[in-house]
This record gives structure tokens, C-alpha cells and sequence, in this order.
């Protein structure tokens, strides 16, 4: 039997995973008591059970003071488990229940960011021992159903890392939630070409003019090679977002063209997770320039 804990901060789709896990054939119970997971795997782990892949969801509600203990016990009697921890930013969590308009589990009559602050101290020890970390601050339901297809469907290896190849423009702000920063202000700018100003660098003709320059592509061969070396040291150190975001003036050409080359080479290595915003790109079309 395959069986998959599924925990996490409230609001940041453990709901959402646990439905994924039965459509990918998991049997799932949610808010299952802590005491009762012990007896329950071991029902599931019989040799005469029918039952395959179990996923059972548990947070705060369902009190966590044993979890240590259970896991312990489940561990001692041959039980083999993973946990999926679904994350999101503490920002992202406020805005998600002043829009649902819910109450957070642990907030009572105090603000929701009293609730959030103390159920990530309720929760650091399942995190800490989570076999898989699922942050949701920017994922798209598409796109966390493609990382939960990949890890319990198709088994393939994973790290707990989700990038995001941001394009920009300066002269909007740089992204506050962005890692890592490049300025390709360096090439020559299409812009100033009648024939390439109206298009983007998602359009063919852009991507040739800007790829014409060789330090575009030692641009890229250098960044790629600093990505790869930076990636194992910071799943080492337990990060689980990095966004990576490449600029130009006005985020629509040159730094669209990057991000989506960039984008290409990496996007065939599936020990991470990785997806392409173009933030700027109609910017200029809006503002009439």
C-alpha cells in the first residue's frame, strides 16, 4: 500500500490536493483524528484490503499534539508513509480568505495573521519531515495538477522546487518577489525598429533579431550554467519558490525573448517545477506606446 499524508497551512490547497489524489485512484479521508491514523493505515495495509493508494488529510483541526507519536508508530510497525505539505506565502494566504471571506481555523475573533503565525508553529515539525513541499503563492490549479501528476502518478523524482521565469520591464518595477534579477539592457533594443515594435518577443521575427547578437546566446549559456550550480544548494537549504526574473525597458522584447529561451532549455529537466510569466508584455499597447 501506497500511503500519502496530505497536510499543510489552511487556504493553501490541501483540499484541492486531496481531490487530485482521487482522481489520480487514491482512497482518501480528510480530516481524519490523529489517533485514528495508526489503526486506519494498518487496516489499509492488510494483506486482504483492496486498498492500493490511501491519502489521508489532517491539519490543525484535527489536532496535532500526537503526530509525532503516530508517525513514530507507523514508522515501528512497517508502515511506510510520505507527507505533502501544501505551503503558500503568508501574503497570499491573507488575500485567499478575505476574498473566500472565511474564517481562519486558528484566528477566533483575532485578525487572520494572529491564526496564520500560530499554525506555522503548530505545523514546523510535519513540514520539517515532509517528504514533498508544494507552494502554491503563484501556482495556477493547471499547474499544481501537472506537479501532483508527476510525483504520484508517474513517479518521477522531484525537490520541493517550483521556478518561475519572470519577464519584466524596468520601467514598471522591478518584481518583489524575485530571487534572482538580470538586466538584458545590453542588446540592442527592438523597440526602435519600425517593423519589430508592434510584436513581442513571444513572436518569431523578434526572437531572431535579438538571438543575432552573440552575446545573447553567451547570455544564456552563462545563466544556465549559474542556475544549474545555484538550484542543488538552494534545495539543500530548503527553498521551495525561486523566481527568476529577466528585465529590459519596457519588459515586451528583449526580456521576453530571454525568458522564454531560457525557458525552453530548461524546462526538460523534471526534478523541478518550472513555469513562464511574461508580466509587462502588453503594458506599453495599453498605455498607447
Amino acid at each position: 500500500m501506497k500511503l500519502v499524508i496530505v497536510t499543510g497551512m489552511s487556504g493553501a490547497g490541501k483540499g484541492t490536493a486531496i481531490r487530485m489524489l482521487e482522481d489520480l485512484g487514491y482512497f482518501c479521508v480528510d480530516n481524519l483524528p490523529v489517533p485514528l491514523i495508526t489503526g486506519f493505515a494498518e487496516l489499509a495495509d492488510n494483506p486482504n484490503s483492496e486498498l492500493a493508494k490511501v491519502a489521508i488529510g489532517i491539519d490543525i483541526r484535527t489536532g496535532l499534539s500526537s503526530i509525532r507519536e503516530t508517525l513514530e508508530s507507523l514508522k515501528a510497525r512497517g508502515v511506510a508513509y510520505e507527507i505533502l505539505y501544501m505551503d503558500a506565502s503568508d501574503e497570499v494566504l491573507i488575500k485567499r480568505f478575505k476574498e473566500t471571506r472565511r474564517a481562519h481555523p486558528y484566528a477566533g475573533n483575532e485578525r487572520v495573521e494572529e491564526g496564520i503565525t500560530r499554525e506555522r508553529k503548530e505545523l514546523q515539525y510535519l513540514k520539517k519531515n515532509a517528504t514533498y513541499i508544494l507552494d502554491t503563492s503563484q501556482t495556477l490549479t493547471r499547474e499544481l495538477k501537472a506537479q501532483m501528476d508527476s510525483i504520484f502518478s508517474k513517479n518521477k523524482s522531484f525537490n520541493n522546487l517550483f521556478i518561475t521565469i519572470l519577464s519584466f520591464g524596468f520601467k514598471y518595477g522591478i518584481p518583489s518577489d524575485a530571487d534572482l534579477v538580470f538586466d538584458v539592457r545590453f542588446l540592442p533594443n527592438p523597440y526602435y525598429i519600425d517593423e519589430l515594435k508592434p510584436l513581442t518577443g513571444n513572436d518569431e521575427k523578434v526572437q531572431e533579431y535579438v538571438c543575432s547578437f552573440a552575446e545573447a546566446g553567451v547570455f544564456l549559456d552563462k545563466l544556465e550554467d549559474l542556475i544549474k550550480f545555484l538550484i542543488p544548494n538552494y534545495v539543500i537549504e530548503g527553498k521551495n519558490q525561486l523566481v527568476i526574473a529577466i528585465g529590459c525597458t519596457g519588459g515586451k522584447h528583449r526580456s521576453v525573448t530571454l525568458a522564454n529561451k531560457l525557458y525552453e532549455r530548461m524546462k526538460t529537466d523534471e526534478q523541478y517545477g518550472i513555469k513562464i510569466e511574461h508580466r509587462d508584455i502588453g503594458k506599453d499597447a495599453l498605455r498607447g506606446k
